[in-house]
């Protein structure tokens, strides 16, 4: 039997693919392991969504060719966004590479190792087991101007309700506390397979058939298609967590404009004022970009004080990057580098003050906890409804005899701007 590491880059969409694929490789008669040396073959994951992302791709490669030369390993798999965007180069610049896959090309690759490709088997794990993503939908109808996924990954291809509801339940059958449902854009989700947007059906089904202390997350919400039956229907669910990741990237209509999105702050506003009129505490992340081509103090002004306004719980954002293929890499007035990092400098700054004012709301009060880490001085490290995993802050708690995978709650002593410092408490109910 062959021994096999993945390696994941990238967002949570790829961590579903590679647990996926972990299970697909099982069952055609693969060992994974979490080694990384010493094994038969090394498979990376790769995701090529923005220069950054390609550039830790090829970093990662450079460094598994050397690994390969040492002898620490025997053969290299590269597989993902990447190979769908760069495929041929790629494969002349890195001839060492004995074997490449395009997303979700599974039966091709197991059958180019020579090994017996038997389908979908039980999906194994590439990080915590009481996280896990379900991925709904692949592709993406949007077109843009700036963003090369539609290139890379399709258009939408939805995944069956029932297909995703069995393949939910066995995630929580296998110790899921949590299920973060990921897809390129969410909202959109069925509109190919059942002809009209689908996910509060879906939704409901997965409340009917799981267990009601399970989170459910939801990733990637154009903001377009966010409406107020989708905010209530979370706010009456005993497992959809009322947080939501609605990625808006600007809010200057002429700015939106020129990246082929349609205007959203009225909209916005609206949901947003009602959302925390039905919870004052419903958390919204969102993501921005600061420097697009084209964009003036003035709009950039204005970004600032909708963000301002807003009071977002979690934003995260980045500098435009001219993407190969897409319309916006050949627009006008690009912004310098160094402008664009000082703009992202004072977005992020005015966030971190936004974020330690939010924070500080919860100090005195209850917060149910995921634990996921012990340190050595004992303190358990989880997150609330209003952290994802990876990208969001951390809730510190002392006293605690809990352990990762864990749910408990927890009084909050202390702020800071991501983080909030509790100990334990007798539950009594859903916080």
């Amino acid at each position: 039997m062959k021994t096999a590491h993945i390696v994941t880059l990238g967002c949570p969409k790829n961590e579903a693919d590679s647990e996926r694929l972990a299970g697909i490789m099982a069952r055609a008669g693969f060992s994974l392991t979490d080694k990384s040396e010493g094994v038969d073959l090394i498979l990376l994951n790769t995701c090529g969504f923005i220069q950054p992302a390609v550039e830790e791709g090829i970093s990662t490669m450079l460094d598994m060719e050397t690994m390969k030369a040492r002898g620490d390993v025997k053969a290299l798999a590269v597989v993902g966004c990447m190979v769908n965007r760069y495929g041929d180069d790629l494969k002349k610049e890195f001839p060492t590479v004995d074997y490449w896959a395009r997303s979700e090309q599974w039966q091709e690759l197991i059958e180019s190792m020579g090994a017996t490709y038997l389908g979908d088997g039980r999906h194994i794990l590439t990080r915590t087991p009481w996280t896990r993503y379900l991925k709904i939908s692949e592709g993406c109808n949007c077109q843009c101007s700036y963003c090369a996924i539609p290139g890379i990954r399709g258009r939408l291809c939805s995944r069956p309700i029932d297909e995703l509801v069995q393949e939910a339940g066995r995630l929580v059958s296998e110790g899921a506390k949590e299920l973060c449902l990921v897809g390129q854009e969410l909202t959109e989700y069925g509109a190919d397979l059942y002809k009209k947007r689908s996910l509060p059906k879906l939704l409901t089904e997965l409340e009917k058939t799981l267990p009601q202390s399970v989170w459910l997350r939801l990733f990637y919400l154009h903001p377009s298609h966010l409406d107020t039956a989708l905010l209530e229907q979370i706010a009456s669910s005993k497992q959809i967590v009322p947080w939501l990741d609605v990625p808006i990237q600007h809010i200057d209509n002429q700015v939106l404009e020129r990246m082929a999105r349609p205007p959203v702050e009225t909209k916005i506003r609206s949901l947003f004022k009602i959302a925390r009129e039905i919870n004052p505490d419903f958390a919204f992340r969102t993501t921005l970009m600061v420097g697009f081509p084209g964009e003036t103090r003035r709009q950039f002004d204005r970004l600032l004080d909708f963000v301002e306004d807003i009071q977002f719980d979690r934003l995260g954002a980045f500098t435009y990057s001219p993407e190969d293929g897409t319309k916006a890499a050949s627009f006008p007035d690009q912004i310098p580098e160094d402008e664009k990092g000082r703009r992202y400098d004072e977005l992020m700054s005015l966030q971190q003050s936004i974020s330690r004012r939010r924070q500080a709301l919860f100090v005195g009060r209850r917060l149910d906890v995921l634990v996921e880490e012990v340190d050595q001085d004992g303190t358990r490290w989880g997150r609330s409804y209003r952290d994802a995993p990876e990208i969001d802050g951390a809730v510190a708690l002392s006293g605690s005899a809990s352990q990762p995978g864990d749910i408990v709650s927890a009084l909050i002593d202390d702020s800071s701007e991501y983080d909030l410092f509790g100990r334990p408490v007798e539950s009594e109910g859903k916080s």
